[in-house]
């Protein structure tokens, strides 16, 4: 499967790009419009493997979108920003066990308590995870994708929130990033990893794994 890597670059002078960088939700409609309608059916999302992340770069913010398949970007309104799109697949065709890679991945670590751990605690259904526990998290899903981790930074950030257009229902994913270095265990699970996505919120800016190979300073 060939996977596609498109930068954005929004113009903050665009009214477009200010709001969507506003609300999770509205960034959430505005990757999804650069895809024909319909043309994965239900569950497009999915279907087209579409993740995202926005982030804050020394040059300003930048939006990460990956697809299978190439976004439509003359659908970006006028004066949007910069957008380029690539193919991952050297990227992809050159993991092997062994290789030292450089990550970086913006997740929602939670946890599902029993229903009587719930009811002595007085917890949610779902809960977010922080500091070491947020950490324990990763380092699990990092594992279970194929990665033994060397290094590890996380850093809390703004949640992913907003509300659902069609019934207003509010959304909401905490959120930490992760990045790092570490050593692929198996390459094919990295793979589906990366084209999966890891974690809840995917719809909504979280869980989009970034690799890149890492030279070991000697």
């Amino acid at each position: 499967m060939t996977l596609w890597l498109t930068r954005i670059i929004p113009d903050p002078r665009s009214r477009d790009a200010r709001r969507d960088n506003a609300g999770a939700v509205d960034l959430h409609h505005r990757m999804m419009s650069l895809f024909p309608d319909g043309v994965a059916g239900t569950e497009a999302r999915r279907r087209l493997g579409i993740l995202f992340r926005s982030e804050t770069t020394p040059a300003g913010t930048q939006i990460l979108l990956q697809s299978t398949q190439p976004p439509d970007l003359d659908r970006l309104p006028a004066g949007y920003g910069q957008a380029a799109t690539k193919t991952l697949t050297p990227l992809l065709d050159a993991l092997r066990s062994g290789l030292h890679i450089r990550y970086r991945i913006a997740a929602n670590p939670i946890r599902k308590p029993s229903r009587a751990t719930r009811e002595l605690y007085r917890l949610k259904a779902v809960v977010p995870l922080q500091g070491a526990a947020a950490d324990d998290w990763w380092t699990r899903q990092a594992e279970a994708g194929g990665l033994n981790l060397g290094t590890l930074h996380s850093t809390p950030l703004d949640a992913a929130q907003g509300h659902r257009r069609s019934d207003q229902r509010p959304i909401r994913h905490d959120r930490v990033l992760f990045e790092g270095t570490a050593v692929i265990a198996d390459a094919d699970r990295l793979r589906t990893r990366l084209t999966d996505g890891i974690g809840k919120g995917k719809a909504y800016g979280c869980g989009l794994l970034s690799i890149a190979p890492h030279r070991e300073q000697q």
